[in-house]
């Protein structure tokens, strides 16, 4: 991804979301990271765990229990305050159900690194 990367919101969860279905976590990380950057004060948190909850699944996919477990408690901690009012047609309340029911799987042992890591960014499909 290029360091200068400027997507708008739309267009980022659109390919963070075309990414992640490639099982490309750590390039969606990329995409979201970029956001994240630019993003406004009220919204900074919300990017920061977008990209953190990719780069939780690029550390299952290398087999890194720790810092998946880690980086998804992370990512659904900064995710949570923003489900009451989700912006950008975001589904947090089913996006923070999923990943800290990975987290709890990660926590009993139950890490394979073909696990199935899909999950649905926004509510309805992209066009």
């Amino acid at each position: 991804m290029p360091d200068d990367l400027a997507l708008s919101p739309a267009d980022a969860l659109a390919e963070a979301q075309r990414l992640l279905d490639a099982d490309r976590p750590f390039h969606a990380h990329e995409v979201l990271e970029s956001v994240w950057k630019t993003a406004p004060d009220q919204e900074r948190e919300l990017w920061r765990g977008l990209a953190q909850l990719a780069v939780g699944f690029t550390h299952v996919r290398r087999g890194n229990a720790r810092g998946a477990r880690s980086l998804l408690t992370r990512a659904a901690d900064r995710l949570a305050p923003f489900a009451a009012e989700p912006p950008h047609d975001l589904d947090l309340d089913a996006l923070v159900r999923d990943v800290r029911s990975l987290t709890g799987r990660l926590e009993t042992g139950d890490l394979r690194t073909d696990m199935d890591l899909r999950v649905r960014l926004v509510r309805r499909p992209f066009p």
